[in-house]
């Protein structure tokens, strides 16, 4: 049964059979049987796609409840006599996985050896339930949903420029001027390239325009530490930078975006101990003072 809800999660069978840690012979073998178990067919195969048939839709949505209602039954017995084991699967954005949370999860996994971790970073959104990860950490105002989210730091979004750039062409000092810079736009976050800011207590957005357009803060920061143009980046992405002397945040007393970092995980009964072991380490470390705001 779970073999053939990874294989529904995954699309394929060498995707759940390495999640699974078995060969994909023997996941084939298991769908096979299960088949013959329920005597229909419930995956429709063929060389390059897979796909349920209307009794496999009936009973992918039933197994999954139970195989959840299993997870849970195991992790409520193992917590109470044992410490966290097996396989903790975290989804997080790209560039704040690789500069914190990396580092972070092998803090984690050094206090807990006998874990495996598989880590995925995408700033794409990711469905914890349907891609089967035990949590996420994530940016920004979330969504209404089934999920479970805990606040753990905040995220103020700075501007920057690089030294060399503010001597050759100046030091902004109110949100007006920046019109006449050039500005490195991230795409992921200003479509319309136009960056906020809080201007005698009322909120106002300021056209921006330049020669580089990106779509990830780190893109944003290297552009700008190469001292082409002023930028808007999450703190966390550029505190390095600016501790080392690379980059200068300016126009500080107009900012006014800000984002939560959160860890969201499921809404169940029984927390797994690695799950609640992971959420209380990164409450921790992130919940003070993060190391970005260091600067």
């Amino acid at each position: 049964m779970r073999t053939f809800a990874t294989v529904v999660k995954t699309g394929s069978f060498t995707a759940a059979a390495d999640r699974l840690g078995m060969s994909k012979a023997l996941a084939s073998k298991y769908l096979s049987q299960l088949e013959q178990r329920l005597g229909v067919r419930l995956l429709n195969r063929t060389t390059r796609h897979l796909s349920l048939t209307e009794a496999g839709e009936i009973y992918y949505e039933r197994c999954q409840l139970l195989l959840d209602a299993f997870d849970e039954l195991e992790a409520a017995i193992q917590d109470r006599h044992e410490s966290p084991r097996g396989c903790l699967s975290i989804t997080a954005p790209q560039t704040f996985g690789e500069l914190y949370l990396v580092p972070a999860v092998a803090a984690f996994w050094e206090r807990y050896p006998q874990l495996a971790i598989d880590l995925s970073l995408s700033d794409r959104f990711v469905n914890l339930l349907e891609d089967g990860f035990d949590l996420g950490v994530r940016i920004g105002e979330l969504a209404d949903s089934s999920l479970v989210a805990r606040r753990l730091a905040s995220i103020r979004i700075v501007t920057c420029a690089a030294p060399r750039y503010l001597e050759r062409h100046g030091v902004p000092r109110h949100p007006h001027e920046l019109p006449a810079h050039a500005c490195v736009i991230d795409t992921n976050v200003d479509v319309s390239a136009r960056w906020p800011y809080r201007i005698e207590g009322e909120r106002q957005q300021i056209g921006v325009q330049g020669p580089f357009r990106v779509n990830s803060a780190r893109a944003v920061r290297e552009m700008v530490i190469a001292g082409v143009g002023v930028g808007r980046c999450p703190a966390y992405a550029i505190a390095d930078a600016v501790r080392d002397g690379h980059l200068r945040v300016v126009l500080q007393d107009y900012e006014m975006m800000e984002y939560g970092l959160y860890v969201v995980y499921p809404h169940r009964n029984y927390l797994a101990a690695k799950v609640r072991a992971f959420i209380e380490f990164l409450m921790a470390r992130f919940g003070v003072q993060p190391e970005w705001e260091r600067f």
